[in-house]
């Protein structure tokens, strides 16, 4: 058995390396779960002894063949629970996360699976990001696009926003910006905004460049003007 603590390490350095598609370093880890270095470095030792990372001092740390099953499987469960919490009980997009930080521990692949049956079994959270499938399985993104990078006069469907954010959440969520949404680029400035046209609503939403460049996106085929 694993503690949550181990799990949590796993599934930050699956994240980190599947950012980087390298290894982690000890100093970006203790930033990323906001801990101290030493704090880290005894953890990451931990989990070589037992093969789940390979570790080499001043190199950084990657996942083993035994440890990227379960960093799936616990990011599985944490984003089952935030589909179901949005979909079944109500939950605000913003709100999920830190929630299901708390359960993704303590329920059995069996009940993950019970959920995504109940679900229809969904291919992403509510942010967007991908759902391992029963077997594992990760789709990789559609585009790795952002709303940053596109011109204007485009129209795109929002593919992903990460969730470390709640108040940006709740911001794009009462603009009508979710994953699925199409969006027009109407404009773009000097100092650093995007405003945004999208569809089905009667206003504009302008965004710093800081923000679109982390909201992934689809491109429409033929939406260009």
């Amino acid at each position: 058995m694993l503690s949550a603590i181990m799990e949590d390490y796993l599934k930050a350095i699956y994240y980190l390396q599947d950012e980087t598609d390298e290894r982690v370093r000890t100093s970006t880890f203790a930033e990323h779960m906001d801990v101290e270095q030493p704090s880290v470095t005894s953890m990451v030792k931990k989990l070589a002894e037992r093969d789940f990372v390979h570790y080499e001092p001043y190199k950084g740390v990657v996942l083993t063949d035994t440890g990227i099953p379960i960093a799936l499987e616990i990011i599985r469960h944490h984003r089952l629970l935030e589909r179901y919490l949005t979909e079944r009980l109500e939950y605000d997009w913003a709100e999920v996360h830190d929630e299901a930080d708390r359960l993704e521990h303590h329920i059995s692949s069996q009940f993950a699976d019970r959920i995504a049956e109940q679900l229809g079994n969904p291919a992403v959270d509510p942010h967007g990001d991908p759902i391992p499938t029963a077997d594992l399985d990760v789709s990789p993104p559609q585009s790795g696009e952002t709303l940053a990078d596109q011109q204007v006069g485009e129209k795109v469907r929002i593919e992903r926003v990460p969730d470390h954010d709640p108040d940006l959440l709740r911001y794009l969520s009462e603009h009508g910006i979710t994953p699925t949404t199409v969006v027009e680029i109407v404009e773009t400035t000097s100092f650093g905004m995007v405003t945004l046209d999208p569809d089905g609503t009667d206003e504009r939403v302008a965004l710093p460049e800081e923000v679109a460049r982390i909201i992934t996106t689809q491109t429409l085929t033929g939406a260009s003007n």
